[in-house]
């Protein structure tokens, strides 16, 4: 609780030391982390300190070894008014000092593990570098594992996860840039680009909407990205995500901004490209045939995970004609003792699913994967066997599930686009279906990510832009970055004529 009547964002410090603890016992009253160590100075006993700080948040070796001792055992001349520097360059050995007259940056400070020091007679404090955190260690990311390549992912430490990528990028172009967010957390977050690549226009515009959050607190790094992403009703990410250092390195390179947030092992990087939904940080790593393949498989698995469903409602109640003969009296033989009309019974059947997909992810991992197989198959099985699901309803079913799971970052996306056809579909037949598809990849056409266009327009279609989306090219032709993204397009010094 505040002492009535402070102002921490205008009122200074005191030089009585006595009046400046006795204001900071009513700042941090009933909290008994915050702890304080009174020194006498052993050889001029008029120079008196007094150390705070929050414990569990420092190291107490690097208190006592580098602050107290000196304070206590110093013989440097000290004098009123002038402690200050001289205890700053002379006696006190930690790595960052900080003076401060403000109260409020002393709250912020004492409360993210750093030291106080008051001194006796001075207007001011000294901000010690004591931090110490206890934090999770370096691990692989359970959502983003790779056959090859680096195995550490980021952690919820900020600065060792922005040493990760300052170990990959040792370039003086690389940029980290700190704000604060949160009236209440004061959360920190940091803004990391390479100078040299980076759009100097999205950077400003990052820059505006970021200035444009006021909330009590920040805990994750998707709090922010709902703050400044573009087109805030659609399904569709405009700002990407990653657990791994080698992600958003690579992003980096290409011109894209990364944003950390203590806390969080997710890094937030924008601007976002549609067609980075279906690439994987493996593909990198692994032969570019190979690669290529997968690519193109997940956007297969895509499409299909949305339309299948419809498209098979469409031709079963509407456009019975496309299918061959045997298959249709198969169809035909195996619907005939499904009591349920075949839109409910897919309606049906994809809620049950996504039913088992969330009690699967929410209960423990091991309980989790043989509820999700179990489930499935009893369930599946059982409802078939007592003829409540037609059988080929299943397979459709089975199908578009398992082809969603191909792309884990749309599965939002998926969900919305998947009802809508199913809803115009059972509605006007082919014709919805058409209308859906249209209106889904119009909806595509027309996002962007900090005025970038998500997908690359047809006009621009040379090979150079091209190179890395719906296939991975090889190394040694990806020679441009791409356009949208930087003005400084050269990577790789090429052969001529590979520039187009």
């Amino acid at each position: 609780m505040l002492r009535k009547g402070l102002n921490i964002n205008t009122d200074v410090i005191f030089t009585s030391l006595e009046r400046n603890i006795a204001q900071l016992k009513s700042i941090f009253a009933d909290d008994a982390t915050i702890g304080m160590r009174w020194i006498t100075n052993c050889n001029d006993t008029t120079l008196k300190y007094c150390i705070v700080q929050n414990d569990g948040l420092v190291d107490s070796k690097i208190i006592n070894n580098n602050i107290i001792k000196p304070l206590i055992s110093s013989k440097v001349s000290l004098k009123k008014g002038e402690q200050i520097d001289v205890l700053m360059h002379q006696v006190i050995s930690i790595n960052q000092i900080k003076k401060t007259t403000q109260w409020k940056e002393i709250i912020e400070s004492v409360t993210y593990g750093d030291s106080i020091l008051f001194i006796d007679g001075e207007a001011g404090a000294l901000i010690l570098n004591s931090k110490s955190f206890s934090t999770r260690g370096i691990t692989e990311p359970s959502n983003e594992k790779v056959l090859l390549g680096p195995r550490e992912g980021f952690s919820e430490a900020l600065m060792t996860n922005l040493s990760m990528v300052k170990r990959k990028i040792r370039n003086n172009d690389l940029k980290m840039k700190f704000q604060s967010f949160g009236v209440q957390t004061h959360t920190q977050i940091c803004i990391c680009y390479l100078d040299n690549i980076v759009n100097k226009k999205v950077l400003e515009e990052l820059y505006r909407r970021l200035e444009t959050i006021n909330i009590d607190g920040v805990l994750d790094s998707h709090y922010i990205t709902e703050f400044i992403q573009d087109s805030k009703l659609s399904p569709v990410n405009t700002i990407g995500y990653t657990e791994r250092p080698d992600v958003v390195v690579g992003k980096l390179l290409e011109g894209r901004i990364a944003l950390f947030v203590d806390g969080s092992p997710v890094v937030l990087t924008l601007p976002y490209l549609f067609i980075e939904n279906f690439q994987s940080n493996e593909d990198y790593y692994l032969n570019y045939y190979y690669a290529s393949l997968s690519r193109i498989l997940r956007i297969f698995g895509f499409i299909l995970s949305v339309t299948l469903p419809a498209f098979y409602l469409v031709t079963v109640a509407f456009n019975q004609e496309v299918y061959p003969t045997t298959l249709l009296i198969n169809l035909v033989r195996e619907r005939t003792g499904a009591p349920l009309p075949a839109v409910i019974e897919l309606i049906v059947m994809l809620i049950l699913f996504e039913i088992l997909k969330e009690t699967g992810i929410r209960i423990p991992t091991g309980i989790g994967q043989a509820l999700s197989i179990v489930g499935a198959i009893v369930v599946g099985q059982a409802a078939v066997a007592a003829k409540l699901v037609a059988a080929p309803m299943l397979i459709v079913v089975a199908l578009t599930a398992i082809s969603g799971f191909l792309v884990p970052k749309m599965n939002a996306s998926i969900i919305y686009g998947r009802t809508l056809l199913i809803l115009l579909s059972s509605t006007f037949g082919l014709l919805g279906f058409v209308i859906g598809c249209s209106m889904i990849l119009t909806h595509l056409l027309n996002l962007h990510s900090f005025g970038i266009p998500q997908i690359i327009s047809m006009d621009n279609m040379k090979y150079q832009e091209v190179k890395d989306t719906f296939i991975r090219g090889p190394w040694w032709k990806m020679i441009k970055r791409p356009s949208s993204l930087t003005e400084n397009k050269k990577r790789l010094n090429g052969d001529k004529g590979e520039c187009n």
